[in-house]
């Protein structure tokens, strides 16, 4: 069950991340979840990118995980 937490939060985080950070790539202005950080576009684009990547890592260690216990067949 644990497992299937953090895969589904590792997917939460992959999917804001990517769609943060394509959001701000296309408009500047438009700094979505991360418009407190400081430092401008560089930074919030930082931040979204490291989002992307955890998340990406999370859910795929989830997975595996939770297949070596006998929970996911492919």
């Amino acid at each position: 069950m644990k497992y299937d937490v953090f895969q589904i939060a590792g997917a939460i985080l992959l999917v804001l991340g990517g769609q943060g950070a394509v959001r701000l790539l296309l408009d500047h202005a438009d700094s979505g979840l991360l418009g407190w950080v400081p430092g401008g576009f560089g930074a919030q684009l930082a931040g979204y990118l490291v989002a992307t990547a955890a998340g990406a890592v999370l859910a795929g260690w989830a997975h595996d995980k939770a297949k070596a216990l006998g929970r996911r067949n492919g």
